[in-house]
């Protein structure tokens, strides 16, 4: 089991390069209650940080699982005022928002998948608001994860529920660089890295995306005035946050109805509780026309329908095979982690920050220039060492851009 202090430091990394905890600031974490002690860690560090208010949202699988288990649909599917009101206040009034993802990936493995899409639905309708906030920039927000029992023991199944744990806090620890004498030195030299590789990327302008591997033969056209992004973020009003941790992507968006042909999972997907795996899903001008999964095809079915922009992409993340979470060896069953060993793509909405001037576009003007909306935004893990990516420049030149899973660029600058 890791010790005291590194935890510490942890908690630590969350405020000063997670979400850049200013003095003055509010700061709303999302917690499982199960995090309890780590909690408290981060709500006594951000007061010493400045903070000026700290709210815990507790998460608790087992309540979780007993109202999906028993609470009437009409109330699954509602959403009360007062949460909506909760996660508003603190958005606008600045707020950094820090959540800690650690749920149990088969909790709602034996519940009706129409019962957690209508819950689903609900949430990310009556979160519409607060949703701008966080995918346009204008607070900032992070995701991180700690170990929880179920989680871990999905992970390490032939061990007990607490030689599990320390082993997934070892796994953690040294993936998000905790382990590092100065964490958030090290981080901003990761940073640095990722910097790099958008920029050129950004400086190549390909037109499109040619991927090719096992169960994929998949076309995505960029829109004009997309911009890779990836690592650090900028907030509306200039500081400097990391969404994830750990994070190991570059990422545009693609061209809503630009993606033609056909793409496979490589790792499973855990979607609200629920595991969807070996899945394939075939794409004609942006849209899903055909689907199917070995696990979870109900799932699947209930995330697609969810609106008309459900079945077309919002993502394109590029990850190479040797990320440090791939090299871990191991699945998390938790896109935080899975999707940085991978490169992913994302059903649903597409982050207006992606394309030249898409923060200040209404709806309409993000249509037109082929950026996708949705409730949703759900990344799935489409990357391997088998994977071929070819970019496609506007005069038709084509060149390489991942061999065999990893960069076949330079992309270090150096």
């Amino acid at each position: 089991m890791i010790d005291q202090q590194t935890k510490e430091k942890y908690a630590e990394l969350a405020l000063k390069t997670g979400v850049n905890l200013q003095k003055g600031q509010a700061l709303m974490v999302n917690a499982p209650i199960e995090g309890a002690d780590f909690t408290k860690m981060v709500v006594r560090k951000a007061y010493e940080m400045g903070a000026k208010d700290v709210h815990i949202n507790w998460v608790d699988d087992e309540l979780t699982l007993l109202k999906y288990e028993y609470a009437p649909e009409e109330v699954l599917a509602t959403v009360p005022e007062w949460r909506v009101k909760l996660y508003d206040y603190y958005a606008e009034d600045g707020a950094a928002v820090l959540s800690i993802r650690s749920t149990n990936p088969d909790l709602l493995k034996d519940i009706d998948p129409s019962r957690i899409a209508k819950a689903n639905k609900a949430n990310a309708e009556a979160m519409t608001n607060f949703r701008k906030y966080t995918m346009n920039d204008r607070i900032t927000w992070s995701i991180i994860s700690i170990p929880t029992g179920d989680w871990s023991q999905k992970i390490f199944p032939d061990l007990s529920q607490e030689e599990a744990v320390s082993k997934l806090w070892d796994a953690i620890v040294k993936i998000v660089r905790v382990d590092q004498e100065d964490p958030v030195a090290a981080w901003d030299a990761h940073n640095a890295t990722l910097e790099t590789a958008r920029a050129i990327l950004n400086e190549k302008n390909y037109k499109k995306l040619v991927l090719t591997a096992p169960g994929t033969e998949l076309e995505i056209e960029l829109p004009e005035g997309h911009i890779w992004k990836g690592g650090s973020a900028v907030s509306e009003k200039g500081t400097v946050f990391n969404p994830n941790m750990p994070t190991e992507e570059v990422f545009t968006m693609p061209h809503k109805y630009g993606v033609n042909g056909t793409v496979s999972s490589t790792k499973p997907l855990n979607y609200g509780g629920s595991l969807i795996d070996n899945f394939t899903l075939t794409f004609k001008d942006g849209q899903v026309v055909d689907f199917k999964a070995e696990q979870g095809e109900d799932t699947l079915k209930h995330l697609l329908d969810t609106d008309e922009g459900a079945k077309r992409l919002g993502e394109l993340a590029l990850v190479p095979h040797e990320s440090p979470v791939s090299q871990s060896g191991l699945i998390f069953y938790n896109t935080l982690f899975d999707e940085n060993a991978s490169c992913h793509i994302a059903l649903g909405k597409a982050y207006p920050t992606n394309i030249e001037g898409g923060s200040a576009m209404n709806n309409d003007e993000l249509d037109k220039h082929g950026v996708n909306d949705s409730l949703t935004h759900v990344d799935f893990m489409i990357g391997s060492e088998k994977l071929d990516i070819d970019g496609v420049k506007a005069d038709g030149t084509t060149e390489a851009v991942f061999r065999n899973g990893t960069w076949a660029m330079d992309v270090t600058g150096k």
